[in-house]
């Protein structure tokens, strides 16, 4: 099939969407199909359209149901469709009932879509592949890595503030790595890495030397508000890397709501347990390790596949 893949992020973006898309693109290019990226929202002809967060590609699904009326449309519902959009913007829940097939990315996604939606629904947990190089976690430090651009719906300084009344002999690090996305949550990383010695905001890294960081950490911890299918976390549980979790439903979708390593969202105190509990507690944090491995399995390229193939093979 001709497949055109839409994502509002444009060439060269470092954003999640386009991320996906790029992803997605090698996936069913392996599956025997010809994708093509788009960010115009206006359609051109194909057999299959993709369209990736509801609210953003509005226009351009429309669009396409309008001059191709007969061209199936899959739509990739984002956290903000899910957990914030659904509930108040028309355009979005207008694209839902228009699709022909949905797409979200972790199971606990279809509890908050109307039965109806559920029906059309598929999940597609992203997938990642570890690293070739395995790196050692570093021996004079307990390193904790937070990878994901700095918004405001990630709540980024959590982590921040959780370690800053570990206790003295603790050796917890905290090292971010990411974009920030408005010259006000730059300054504040700057801030926070002059004034709190165990938090170092060193910006974005390429893909590559970020999958080895988060294999070479003893922790990944994910603080977000809101997430539709954090793409990091696949990433942790494929290295193998234990994680540390807001208890929200983007991430209970992934590792589960008996991950003993969730946490409630903006809860300092809580986080600042948890990461003492797993520097100070072996049995503790192998448990988390444990969860982690035995996750592994459902975020492979190969079971990414399987899932784009069910979903194709009814279309």
């Amino acid at each position: 099939m001709k497949i055109h893949c839409f994502t509002p992020a444009a060439r060269g973006s470092v954003k999640g969407n386009r991320v996906t898309a790029e992803r997605w693109k090698r996936c069913l290019t392996d599956l025997g199909h010809e994708v093509r990226i788009i960010d115009s929202a206006e359609p051109l002809p194909c057999d299959l359209s993709i369209a990736i967060h509801a609210g953003k590609s509005a226009e351009y699904t429309s669009k396409m149901k309008q001059r191709y009326p007969d061209t199936p449309v899959v739509l990739c519902l984002s956290g903000t469709d899910l957990y914030l959009d659904i509930h108040r913007d028309q355009k979005v829940t207008s694209g839902i009932e228009s699709a022909d097939r949905l797409i979200v990315l972790q199971t606990h996604a279809l509890t908050h879509l109307r039965a109806i939606w559920a029906e059309k629904t598929f999940v597609i947990s992203q997938s990642c592949e570890p690293p070739r190089v395995v790196m050692q976690p570093l021996k004079h430090e307990f390193e904790v890595v937070v990878v994901g651009h700095l918004r405001s719906v990630k709540d980024p300084f959590r982590t921040a503030m959780a370690v800053r009344k570990l206790p003295a002999n603790s050796r917890i690090q905290v090292h971010h790595l990411g974009t920030a996305l408005s010259e006000t949550l730059h300054a504040r990383a700057i801030r926070e890495s002059n004034n709190n010695e165990r938090y170092h905001y060193e910006g974005l890294c390429p893909w590559e030397v970020t999958l080895q960081r988060i294999q070479r950490a003893r922790l990944l911890v994910l603080s977000s508000k809101v997430e539709g299918g954090a793409n990091v976390l696949s990433e942790a549980i494929c290295c193998g890397t234990p994680v540390l979790a807001s208890r929200i439903s983007g991430s209970i979708g992934i590792l589960g709501d008996n991950y003993p390593g969730l946490f409630e969202v903006g809860d300092t105190k809580e986080l600042r347990a948890l990461l003492w509990k797993c520097e100070t507690t072996p049995s503790f944090y192998k448990s988390l390790t444990n969860a982690v491995r035995k996750l592994a399995k459902r975020y492979t390229p190969l079971a990414e596949k399987r899932a784009w193939r069910a979903l194709l093979a009814t279309i």
